[in-house]
């Protein structure tokens, strides 16, 4: 402990301690937020932003990526097809099957398998939806569908992990983190990227998908909870004063400050004094953020909100507040998707369920951003880490497996032509005839949307520049407003 005033050299006055000037604040942490403040100020000022960011040529400000884990089936939802009605039950081209990969079905006796679900176009666009997302099928004209993309992992965990990190396995950064390495955060109170859970349970590969992996660890994804206190260990604890908790920050602060003095790692320093300070913001600003009690029932009506409501409907609101207040990156994880189908219900009751809870909420959030003049420059991902595969899978029940050589993703919002298709699959939806485009395409357009050059964007750890998309990636414009 140092005391209150340094007593300088003789002759001189004493000189207060930060720890002094600190306690002399009305808060006692008055002066964090302050030096705080004036730093994010001189950062904007200069324009110290990582040299692959081109401000000017930003369109997205702000991403809402609403991830269906678990793989929606694309057949059921966004894409019919006439040929694989009409053959449903028929063996595939063996020319099709040769060296193509499957997490269940056996090429030998796997057969084309038709949707039970109703289509119809819709908007002036005529994009074609299922009778399963009737709220949806209302925004089409909002919306853009990406329907040749291409994975590369065919099993959930090491795919959720490539759609996000670019990479199948764990200890990459998440595009979130490299979102927010590139850009900073817009939000003073609040993460600069936040992540929300809902569903039966938390996605396959966990925290590693919003990771920062070797990036600092202030750019990792906050996770928000559903109830209770929205951060664990927020609060100040019970009989802790204002001052007693300043006194404890401003202690570690100096502890700190003279480990890295000593040659520590200094920028793990400051990402860990960083966390202390908006932590102490976030005890006022995250309860405000999720006291949903201001929210007209109009916008609770919106989302599907009731008494309560479903975690989704809830998430997909608090996303809407969260941009409003500058978060930069907000993901939506929303489980099950993976299904394979249900004895004697084919692809029935649990994707009913799904889509239930996610229909209403995601045409709301779309509307809603619309409405406010956010969805200008902040853009809507919705869709899975990979798609379901047109033949039936013969286990106990028929249902469908993993596909990676074409699904369907949806965006809307900033940069992206509303009411447009890009790419096309085959007369069965089994890969793309035009159109095409991987993951690593995908990062390097939504990165050249936020204004980032993904061939720039790298962060040197063991010797070498890694980038999100490592020595990949196209920037696909056909589909860019």
């Amino acid at each position: 402990m140092r005391p209150e005033h340094d007593r300088g050299a003789p002759g001189r006055p004493a000189r207060p301690t930060r720890r002094s000037i600190l306690r002399a604040s009305a808060s006692g942490l008055g002066a964090l937020a302050l030096g705080d403040l004036l730093a994010a100020e001189q950062q904007r000022a200069t324009g110290a932003l990582h040299p692959a960011v081109d401000p000017g040529a930003a369109r997205v400000k702000r991403v809402i990526w609403l991830f269906m884990a678990g793989a929606p089936s694309q057949f059921e939802l966004f894409e019919p097809k006439e040929t694989l009605q009409r053959l449903d039950g028929e063996r595939l081209p063996e020319s099709l099957m040769a060296g193509k990969r499957f997490a269940f079905i056996d090429g030998e006796r796997a057969r084309l398998l038709g949707t039970e679900r109703a289509f119809a176009r819709h908007g002036a666009s005529g994009a074609p939806v299922s009778d399963l997302l009737p709220h949806i099928a209302g925004v089409v004209d909002d919306v853009c569908f990406l329907r040749g993309v291409q994975a590369k992992e065919i099993n959930h965990g090491p795919a959720k992990l490539f759609m996000n990190t670019g990479h199948g396995q764990f200890g990459r950064p998440s595009f979130g983190a490299w979102s927010l390495y590139g850009l900073g955060s817009e939000a003073r109170d609040l993460p600069g990227f936040v992540v929300l859970q809902s569903g039966p349970r938390g996605p396959r590969g966990g925290a590693p998908l919003w990771g920062n992996g070797f990036l600092p660890t202030r750019l990792a994804g906050t996770p928000f909870r559903a109830s209770g206190a929205p951060v664990l260990d927020l609060e100040t604890p019970e009989g802790i004063s204002a001052a007693s908790q300043a006194d404890f920050f401003d202690t570690v602060a100096d502890l700190d400050r003279m480990r890295a003095e000593q040659g520590g790692a200094a920028a793990e320093i400051d990402g860990k004094l960083a966390a202390y300070e908006l932590a102490h913001r976030m005890q006022t600003s995250a309860p405000e953020l999720v006291d949903l009690s201001d929210e007209p029932d109009e916008v609770r009506e919106l989302y599907g909100l009731g008494d309560g409501g479903p975690s989704f409907a809830r998430n997909c609101l608090l996303a809407r507040r969260m941009v409003e207040r500058g978060v930069r990156f907000v993901q939506l994880y929303h489980t099950d998707w993976d299904h394979h189908g249900d004895p004697g219900n084919h692809l029935g009751d649990p994707l009913d369920r799904r889509c239930r809870e996610v229909d209403r909420p995601t045409a709301g959030l779309i509307r809603d951003l619309k409405r406010r003049g956010l969805l200008e420059d902040t853009l809507v991902i919705w869709g899975g880490e990979f798609g379901r595969t047109p033949l039936g899978e013969r286990r106990a029940f028929l249902g469908r497996d993993h596909h990676i050589d074409a699904f369907t993703l949806m965006l809307a919002g900033a940069g992206v032509k509303a009411g447009f298709s890009h790419g096309e699959t085959d007369e069965v939806g089994f890969a793309p005839v035009s159109g095409a485009m991987d993951i690593h395409d995908l990062h390097a357009t939504l990165l050249h949307l936020m204004g980032i050059d993904h061939e720039r964007l790298t962060f040197r750890f063991q010797g070498r520049d890694f980038r999100l998309t490592d020595v990949h990636g196209r920037v696909v414009k056909e589909f860019l407003s």
